[in-house]
Protein backbone atom coordinates (compact mmCIF):
# COMPACT_ATOMS: atom_id res chain seq x y z
CA UNK A 1 0.00 0.00 0.00
CA UNK A 2 2.24 2.59 0.95
CA UNK A 3 4.63 3.71 -1.45
CA UNK A 4 8.58 4.04 -0.01
CA UNK A 5 11.86 4.74 -2.10
CA UNK A 6 15.53 5.67 -1.25
CA UNK A 7 15.83 9.06 -2.36
CA UNK A 8 19.37 11.09 -3.15
CA UNK A 9 19.72 12.91 -0.24
CA UNK A 10 21.52 16.19 0.14
CA UNK A 11 23.47 17.12 2.65
CA UNK A 12 25.94 18.91 4.63
CA UNK A 13 29.17 18.99 3.14
CA UNK A 14 32.24 18.27 5.39
CA UNK A 15 33.83 21.42 4.81
CA UNK A 16 30.61 22.94 5.91
CA UNK A 17 31.77 22.41 10.15
CA UNK A 18 30.67 20.09 12.52
CA UNK A 19 27.14 18.83 12.49
CA UNK A 20 26.50 20.28 16.30
CA UNK A 21 27.19 23.34 15.34
CA UNK A 22 24.26 22.68 11.88
CA UNK A 23 21.42 20.47 13.00
CA UNK A 24 18.76 21.93 15.55
CA UNK A 25 14.77 20.76 16.28
CA UNK A 26 12.06 20.80 13.91
CA UNK A 27 10.62 24.02 13.31
CA UNK A 28 7.25 23.68 15.58
CA UNK A 29 9.34 22.89 18.91
CA UNK A 30 11.42 26.03 18.71
CA UNK A 31 10.82 28.58 21.10
CA UNK A 32 11.59 32.43 19.60
CA UNK A 33 14.98 32.16 22.44
CA UNK A 34 16.00 29.03 21.10
CA UNK A 35 15.61 30.62 17.55
CA UNK A 36 17.61 33.38 18.10
CA UNK A 37 20.47 31.22 19.55
CA UNK A 38 20.35 28.64 16.74
CA UNK A 39 20.71 31.78 13.84
CA UNK A 40 23.35 32.72 15.66
CA UNK A 41 24.96 29.61 16.49
CA UNK A 42 26.33 29.56 12.68
CA UNK A 43 25.95 30.88 9.44
CA UNK A 44 24.63 27.56 7.91
CA UNK A 45 22.66 26.40 10.72
CA UNK A 46 19.80 24.61 9.03
CA UNK A 47 16.88 27.16 10.61
CA UNK A 48 17.68 29.73 8.62
CA UNK A 49 15.86 27.49 6.06
CA UNK A 50 13.00 26.10 8.54
CA UNK A 51 12.59 28.97 10.45
CA UNK A 52 13.52 32.03 8.18
CA UNK A 53 11.21 34.84 8.36
CA UNK A 54 11.15 34.99 4.54
CA UNK A 55 10.17 31.55 3.25
CA UNK A 56 11.50 33.31 -0.29
CA UNK A 57 14.76 33.92 1.47
CA UNK A 58 14.90 30.44 2.71
CA UNK A 59 14.61 28.97 -0.63
CA UNK A 60 17.18 31.17 -2.12
CA UNK A 61 19.60 30.38 0.84
CA UNK A 62 19.23 26.72 0.21
CA UNK A 63 20.01 27.05 -3.83
CA UNK A 64 22.92 29.27 -2.57
CA UNK A 65 24.33 26.57 -0.50
CA UNK A 66 24.47 23.53 -3.31
CA UNK A 67 25.39 26.26 -5.49
CA UNK A 68 28.15 26.78 -2.68
CA UNK A 69 29.09 23.47 -1.59
CA UNK A 70 27.80 24.18 1.61
CA UNK A 71 25.24 20.99 1.26
CA UNK A 72 26.39 18.58 -1.16
CA UNK A 73 23.96 15.93 -3.25
CA UNK A 74 24.62 12.24 -2.84
CA UNK A 75 25.53 10.28 -6.62
CA UNK A 76 23.56 7.24 -5.60
CA UNK A 77 19.60 7.32 -3.84
CA UNK A 78 19.82 5.71 -0.84
CA UNK A 79 17.43 4.61 2.39
CA UNK A 80 18.88 5.48 5.87
CA UNK A 81 19.00 3.30 9.06
CA UNK A 82 18.50 5.35 11.91
CA UNK A 83 19.16 4.87 15.96
CA UNK A 84 18.49 7.78 18.86
CA UNK A 85 19.71 7.42 22.06
CA UNK A 86 17.78 9.41 24.44
CA UNK A 87 16.69 9.57 27.96
CA UNK A 88 12.84 10.78 27.94
CA UNK A 89 10.68 12.71 30.13
CA UNK A 90 10.38 9.62 32.43
CA UNK A 91 14.34 9.44 32.87
CA UNK A 92 14.78 5.88 31.73
CA UNK A 93 17.24 5.78 28.35
CA UNK A 94 15.95 3.99 25.10
CA UNK A 95 17.31 3.66 21.66
CA UNK A 96 14.88 4.14 18.96
CA UNK A 97 15.28 2.82 15.67
CA UNK A 98 13.84 3.45 12.22
CA UNK A 99 14.46 3.82 8.75
CA UNK A 100 14.52 7.02 6.61
CA UNK A 101 13.40 7.25 3.39
CA UNK A 102 11.37 8.69 0.80
CA UNK A 103 7.59 8.55 0.64
CA UNK A 104 5.02 9.12 -1.73
CA UNK A 105 2.21 11.11 -0.28
CA UNK A 106 -1.12 9.61 -0.78
CA UNK A 107 -4.49 11.27 -0.03
CA UNK A 108 -5.90 10.59 3.24
CA UNK A 109 -9.22 8.65 1.73
CA UNK A 110 -7.20 6.05 0.18
CA UNK A 111 -6.34 4.51 3.57
CA UNK A 112 -2.34 4.15 3.41
CA UNK A 113 -1.40 6.80 5.34
CA UNK A 114 -3.62 7.96 7.80
CA UNK A 115 -3.89 11.19 10.54
CA UNK A 116 -4.86 10.96 14.04
CA UNK A 117 -4.98 14.99 14.66
CA UNK A 118 -6.67 18.26 13.31
CA UNK A 119 -4.28 20.81 11.21
CA UNK A 120 -4.41 24.58 11.28
CA UNK A 121 -4.64 26.71 8.06
CA UNK A 122 -1.78 28.92 8.96
CA UNK A 123 1.33 26.37 9.42
CA UNK A 124 0.12 24.67 6.29
CA UNK A 125 0.34 28.16 4.38
CA UNK A 126 3.74 28.94 5.92
CA UNK A 127 5.26 25.13 4.93
CA UNK A 128 3.66 25.50 1.70
CA UNK A 129 5.47 28.57 0.57
CA UNK A 130 8.02 26.95 1.84
CA UNK A 131 8.34 24.30 -0.11
CA UNK A 132 7.46 26.32 -3.45
CA UNK A 133 10.92 28.23 -2.59
CA UNK A 134 12.86 25.84 -1.40
CA UNK A 135 11.41 22.46 -3.78
CA UNK A 136 12.70 20.23 -1.19
CA UNK A 137 11.54 18.45 1.88
CA UNK A 138 14.25 19.98 4.32
CA UNK A 139 12.79 18.10 7.42
CA UNK A 140 11.12 14.73 7.48
CA UNK A 141 7.97 13.77 9.28
CA UNK A 142 7.61 10.75 11.18
CA UNK A 143 5.00 7.66 10.73
CA UNK A 144 4.50 4.45 12.31
CA UNK A 145 3.71 1.04 10.92
CA UNK A 146 2.59 -2.54 12.09
CA UNK A 147 5.21 -5.53 12.12
CA UNK A 148 8.98 -6.47 11.97
CA UNK A 149 11.34 -3.99 10.41
CA UNK A 150 12.95 -4.73 7.38
CA UNK A 151 16.76 -4.14 8.12
CA UNK A 152 18.89 -3.76 10.99
CA UNK A 153 21.04 -1.69 11.80
CA UNK A 154 24.50 -2.13 10.73
CA UNK A 155 27.52 -3.47 12.36
CA UNK A 156 29.78 -0.88 11.25
CA UNK A 157 30.67 2.91 12.42
CA UNK A 158 27.34 5.16 11.40
CA UNK A 159 27.94 7.72 8.35
CA UNK A 160 26.35 10.56 10.21
CA UNK A 161 26.12 10.95 13.95
CA UNK A 162 25.30 13.75 15.90
CA UNK A 163 23.48 14.51 19.41
CA UNK A 164 22.80 10.85 20.14
CA UNK A 165 21.51 10.13 16.58
CA UNK A 166 22.91 8.27 14.61
CA UNK A 167 22.56 7.43 10.21
CA UNK A 168 23.69 4.58 8.35
CA UNK A 169 23.16 3.93 4.45
CA UNK A 170 21.55 0.83 3.90
CA UNK A 171 22.50 -2.04 1.45
CA UNK A 172 19.89 -3.43 -0.18
CA UNK A 173 17.84 -0.11 -0.23
CA UNK A 174 15.13 -1.51 -2.83
CA UNK A 175 14.38 -4.63 -0.91
CA UNK A 176 14.02 -2.60 2.21
CA UNK A 177 11.51 -0.26 0.58
CA UNK A 178 9.52 -3.27 -0.87
CA UNK A 179 9.00 -4.48 2.41
CA UNK A 180 6.39 -1.72 3.33
CA UNK A 181 4.43 -2.12 0.27
CA UNK A 182 1.65 -3.98 2.44
CA UNK A 183 2.27 -1.65 5.13
CA UNK A 184 -0.52 1.17 6.51
CA UNK A 185 1.02 4.24 7.89
CA UNK A 186 -0.10 6.50 10.76
CA UNK A 187 1.50 9.93 11.35
CA UNK A 188 3.03 9.85 14.66
CA UNK A 189 4.15 13.82 14.05
CA UNK A 190 4.10 15.72 11.07
CA UNK A 191 0.16 16.04 9.82
CA UNK A 192 1.16 20.01 8.88
CA UNK A 193 4.10 18.75 6.71
CA UNK A 194 2.11 16.38 5.09
CA UNK A 195 -0.84 18.08 4.36
CA UNK A 196 1.37 20.37 2.61
CA UNK A 197 3.11 18.05 0.73
CA UNK A 198 -0.25 16.52 -0.80
CA UNK A 199 -1.15 20.49 -1.76
CA UNK A 200 2.25 20.97 -3.21
CA UNK A 201 1.63 17.95 -5.66
CA UNK A 202 -1.52 18.89 -6.63
CA UNK A 203 -0.59 22.19 -7.89
CA UNK A 204 2.54 20.78 -9.51
CA UNK A 205 1.77 17.26 -10.87
CA UNK A 206 5.24 15.72 -11.20
CA UNK A 207 6.54 12.40 -10.02
CA UNK A 208 8.75 14.10 -7.74
CA UNK A 209 6.49 16.65 -6.35
CA UNK A 210 4.49 14.12 -4.55
CA UNK A 211 7.82 12.46 -2.26
CA UNK A 212 7.95 13.53 1.29
CA UNK A 213 11.09 12.20 3.52
CA UNK A 214 9.73 10.24 5.85
CA UNK A 215 10.99 8.32 9.32
CA UNK A 216 9.60 4.53 9.54
CA UNK A 217 9.24 3.50 12.97
CA UNK A 218 7.46 0.12 13.79
CA UNK A 219 4.87 0.10 16.81
CA UNK A 220 7.19 -3.14 18.16
CA UNK A 221 10.23 -1.18 18.52
CA UNK A 222 11.04 -1.20 22.21
CA UNK A 223 11.84 2.57 22.02
CA UNK A 224 9.15 3.98 21.45
CA UNK A 225 7.55 5.44 23.55
CA UNK A 226 4.46 7.84 23.51
CA UNK A 227 4.58 10.02 26.85
CA UNK A 228 1.42 12.11 27.88
CA UNK A 229 0.71 15.89 27.26
CA UNK A 230 -0.83 17.10 30.13
CA UNK A 231 -4.01 20.00 30.20
CA UNK A 232 -3.63 23.15 32.16
CA UNK A 233 -6.50 25.80 31.92
CA UNK A 234 -6.32 29.37 33.11
CA UNK A 235 -8.90 31.70 33.08
CA UNK A 236 -11.49 28.84 33.86
CA UNK A 237 -13.03 28.45 37.58
CA UNK A 238 -16.54 27.42 35.65
CA UNK A 239 -14.84 23.43 35.26
CA UNK A 240 -16.80 21.23 37.39
CA UNK A 241 -15.71 17.98 38.85
CA UNK A 242 -16.87 15.18 40.16
CA UNK A 243 -14.45 12.75 41.59
CA UNK A 244 -13.24 10.28 44.30
CA UNK A 245 -10.95 12.91 46.18
CA UNK A 246 -7.47 11.89 46.24
CA UNK A 247 -3.85 12.38 48.99
CA UNK A 248 -0.07 13.49 47.34
CA UNK A 249 0.40 14.03 43.68
CA UNK A 250 2.83 11.28 43.81
CA UNK A 251 0.12 9.03 45.05
CA UNK A 252 -2.59 10.20 42.73
CA UNK A 253 -0.31 9.81 39.68
CA UNK A 254 0.23 5.86 40.91
CA UNK A 255 -3.65 5.08 41.49
CA UNK A 256 -4.41 7.02 37.61
CA UNK A 257 -1.97 4.32 36.60
CA UNK A 258 -3.09 1.76 37.73
CA UNK A 259 -6.34 2.54 36.07
CA UNK A 260 -7.95 0.39 33.80
CA UNK A 261 -7.63 1.62 29.97
CA UNK A 262 -11.28 0.73 29.20
CA UNK A 263 -12.58 3.61 30.83
CA UNK A 264 -11.17 7.53 30.62
CA UNK A 265 -9.52 8.26 33.64
CA UNK A 266 -7.64 11.59 34.64
CA UNK A 267 -6.39 13.32 37.66
CA UNK A 268 -7.88 16.78 38.56
CA UNK A 269 -5.35 18.74 40.14
CA UNK A 270 -7.06 22.05 42.10
CA UNK A 271 -5.14 24.22 44.79
CA UNK A 272 -5.12 22.15 47.67
CA UNK A 273 -7.29 18.86 46.25
CA UNK A 274 -6.47 16.32 43.65
CA UNK A 275 -9.80 14.54 42.12
CA UNK A 276 -9.85 11.02 40.50
CA UNK A 277 -12.35 11.29 37.51
CA UNK A 278 -13.68 9.25 34.97
CA UNK A 279 -15.17 9.15 31.53
CA UNK A 280 -17.08 6.81 29.76
CA UNK A 281 -16.24 3.29 28.62
CA UNK A 282 -14.15 3.46 25.26
CA UNK A 283 -13.34 7.08 26.11
CA UNK A 284 -9.70 8.44 25.88
CA UNK A 285 -8.28 10.79 28.52
CA UNK A 286 -7.67 13.12 26.23
CA UNK A 287 -11.48 12.66 25.28
CA UNK A 288 -12.77 13.36 28.59
CA UNK A 289 -10.43 16.27 28.75
CA UNK A 290 -11.81 17.61 25.76
CA UNK A 291 -14.87 17.96 26.49
CA UNK A 292 -14.28 21.32 28.73
CA UNK A 293 -13.22 22.97 25.69
CA UNK A 294 -10.06 25.13 24.71
CA UNK A 295 -10.83 28.11 25.99
CA UNK A 296 -7.63 28.99 28.29
CA UNK A 297 -5.33 25.36 27.54
CA UNK A 298 -2.02 25.02 27.89
CA UNK A 299 -0.20 21.86 27.25
CA UNK A 300 3.21 20.51 28.67
CA UNK A 301 4.29 16.88 28.95
CA UNK A 302 6.02 17.51 32.35
CA UNK A 303 3.12 16.79 35.35
CA UNK A 304 5.52 18.79 37.61
CA UNK A 305 4.63 21.95 35.57
CA UNK A 306 0.86 21.43 35.96
CA UNK A 307 0.83 20.91 39.00
CA UNK A 308 3.03 23.89 39.87
CA UNK A 309 0.83 26.01 37.91
CA UNK A 310 -2.05 25.07 40.01
CA UNK A 311 -0.51 25.75 43.27
CA UNK A 312 1.14 29.31 42.30
CA UNK A 313 -2.14 30.50 41.08
CA UNK A 314 -1.25 30.70 37.16
CA UNK A 315 -3.77 28.30 36.68
CA UNK A 316 -7.44 27.18 38.05
CA UNK A 317 -7.64 23.49 37.32
CA UNK A 318 -4.57 20.96 35.53
CA UNK A 319 -5.52 17.68 34.38
CA UNK A 320 -2.57 15.11 34.70
CA UNK A 321 -2.98 12.09 32.01
CA UNK A 322 -1.75 8.61 30.95
CA UNK A 323 0.20 8.62 27.81
CA UNK A 324 -2.12 7.61 25.20
CA UNK A 325 -1.54 3.89 23.65
CA UNK A 326 -0.40 3.66 20.25
CA UNK A 327 -3.12 0.70 19.46
CA UNK A 328 -5.77 2.94 20.22
CA UNK A 329 -4.77 6.10 18.00
CA UNK A 330 -4.26 3.27 15.45
CA UNK A 331 -7.51 2.01 16.10
CA UNK A 332 -9.67 5.31 15.76
CA UNK A 333 -7.38 6.33 12.74
CA UNK A 334 -8.43 3.23 10.92
CA UNK A 335 -11.81 4.41 11.72
CA UNK A 336 -11.76 8.19 10.35
CA UNK A 337 -11.71 9.34 13.81
CA UNK A 338 -9.68 12.65 14.22
CA UNK A 339 -8.71 13.12 17.72
CA UNK A 340 -7.80 16.40 20.08
CA UNK A 341 -4.22 18.27 19.53
CA UNK A 342 -1.79 16.75 21.33
CA UNK A 343 -3.12 13.74 21.80
CA UNK A 344 0.29 11.96 21.79
CA UNK A 345 3.76 13.05 22.94
CA UNK A 346 6.60 10.97 20.81
CA UNK A 347 9.91 11.85 21.78
CA UNK A 348 12.72 12.45 21.00
CA UNK A 349 11.98 14.62 17.78
CA UNK A 350 13.93 13.65 14.69
CA UNK A 351 16.34 16.21 14.40
CA UNK A 352 16.14 18.68 11.65
CA UNK A 353 19.66 19.40 8.86
CA UNK A 354 20.77 15.59 8.77
CA UNK A 355 19.39 15.33 5.69
CA UNK A 356 16.87 17.04 2.93
CA UNK A 357 14.99 15.56 0.32
CA UNK A 358 14.84 17.74 -3.06
CA UNK A 359 11.85 17.63 -5.35
CA UNK A 360 13.78 17.62 -8.76
CA UNK A 361 16.09 15.14 -10.62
Amino acid sequence: MAVVTPFRAVRYAPSAGSLERLVAPPYDVISPLERERLLARDPHNVVHLTLNESEEEAGRLFREWLAEGVLVRDGQPAVWAVAQDYVGPNGVPRTRQGILASLRAEPYERGVVLPHERTHAGPRESRLRLLRAARAQLEPIFLLYDGAPPASLPGREPDLAVEGTRLWRVEDADVVAAAFADRQLLIADGHHRYETALAFHQQEGTRESAQLQAMLVSTGDPGLEIFPTHRVFSGRPDIALVGEELGGVEKALERLEAEPYDRAAAVAVRSGAMTLVHGDTDELDVELVDRFGHEGISYTPRWEEAVAAVETGRADVAFLLRATRIEDVFARARRGQVLPQKTTYFYPKLLSGLLFHPLEP
